[in-house]
Order: C-alpha cells, then structure tokens, then sequence
C-alpha cells in the first residue's frame, strides 16, 4: 500500500505532493513499482496536526482520485474501494453504515485519543491486549452494521497515541492482534520510533530499519503494508515471500 499525501503539511513528505498534478504522478509510480494499492489522504494525521474541514479535504483528494481510477487500475483507498479509518470507526457515527452501504471493503486502525493528542502521554495497562480487544470490539460493530466480515482488516496503528515501548511491544507480539482471521495491516514507514532506535534524526536514515521490519513483520504474519517507498520495500517482500515458501 503506497501513501499518497496530497497535504501541505503530512510528517515526512508534506508538500511534495500538494498539487494535483505531482499527487498523480507519483501515486502512478508507485503503482509502477508494485504498489497493489493507493492510500490517498487528505489530511495529516501526525501528532500534533490540525483538522482539515471537510470541503478542502475533498478538494484536495477528489481530483487526485478521479485521474487515478482513469489512468490506472491499481485499487485505491479512501474511496469506494476501501476506506482506511484512522478511528476506527469512532471518529463518525455513519462511518459504518455508509462501508456497509457502499460494500467497501474496512481497515480499522487504533488511535488512542486524536492526531492533536494522542502523543501526549499514552498510557495502557497491556498494549497488547487492549488493542486486541478493540480489533474484537469495533468487528462486532462492524457485523452489526452490516459489513461484509470478508471486507475487514485492523491495523495496530503503530505511533497512533503509542511510546517507543508500545510500538515495539506490539510489532514483537503481532500474532496476538489478529481478529477472526482478517488480515493485518502495519504502517511503519519512515515514523519518529526508527529514528529513537537507530539514534539518527534524518527521515533518510528511516528506510533500512523500515524495509528491514517489512521483511520480518511479513515473516511474523502481517498481510498489507503502507509504505512511502514502494520500489525498496516491493523488492524485500518479493525475497522475503520467496523465502518463505520454501518453508511451506
């Protein structure tokens, strides 16, 4: 899954895709570099960011969305085809019943508070499990709404209202996240816990250390990965599945 950002200010890569233009270009050459999907977003998400008002945000992703679908066949997220929910489905009580509607197919992400606070001073008595339980819990709102179960993934949302020790603690124990057998999605790609491990603050030195956990996280049993570099982390799942099947 390629990150498109078309924002000014996204935590990594605000700006360089602003344009509707440079958004499209580069979500094509991701698609080109093995990028099976698209996650276009409209409005950061990194601690501390600001909301975008409803109207902008769709000013800012239709156009890029649009001229995608007409150029490419590569399935793209946020619209019709999956909607990648950063609350989970608590951000808007219609939220759910408009996935069922529209058969999209769901990723529900954990975020403890908002983008405003959630970095603040997280706090869990087991990371692990209460993310676990809110997988469980947001499925079962998930079915009641009529959601097809097929349709749904979670994603641990790795620096979403997490330490150091949080994000770590639940890449090391993955396994323990699955819910009802749906598939696991992890973004980790060029986040600040990197940089606290390998000691360095450029957003360069965050590739290695990134591509090296696809590899393992995929060994470990995750199924989708938001990446912003498609062509270093397609090549390391290609070895890393090559690998694997030799195990089977």
């Amino acid at each position: 899954m390629g990150i498109l950002n078309v924002t000014p200010d996204s935590f990594s890569d605000g700006g360089r895709f602003f344009t509707s233009e440079k958004a499209v270009d580069h979500g094509l050459r991701m698609a080109a570099e093995g990028a099976q999907i698209i996650d276009v977003g409209g409005e950061s998400t990194r601690p501390g960011a600001e909301s975008v008002a409803v109207e902008e945000e769709l000013n800012r992703v239709i156009p890029v969305i649009e001229e995608l679908h007409a150029r490419s066949d590569t399935t793209i997220s946020i619209d019709t085809a999956i909607i990648n929910d950063v609350t989970g489905g608590r951000g808007d009580d219609k939220m759910m019943p408009l996935v069922a509607e529209n058969k999209s197919a769901f990723i529900v992400m954990h975020m403890q508070g908002n983008p405003q606070t959630m970095q603040l001073e997280p706090r869990y008595d087991d990371v692990v499990s209460e993310v676990a339980d809110f997988f469980r819990q947001q499925y079962a709102r998930a079915i009641e709404c009529g959601i097809d179960p097929m349709a749904i993934a979670f994603d641990p949302g790795i620096g979403f209202g997490k330490t150091l020790e949080h994000n770590l603690e639940l890449l090391a124990q993955l396994d323990r996240l699955r819910a009802h057998e749906r598939p696991l999605v992890v973004g980790i790609s060029r986040k600040s816990f990197l940089a606290k491990v390998t000691g360095s603050s450029e957003i360069s030195d965050r590739l290695a250390p990134a591509v090296a956990l696809t590899s393992f996280l995929r060994a470990r049993g995750a199924d989708v990965f938001r990446v912003h570099d498609a062509k270093e982390n397609v090549s390391a799942l290609r070895v890393t599945e090559a690998v694997l099947e030799k195990t089977k």
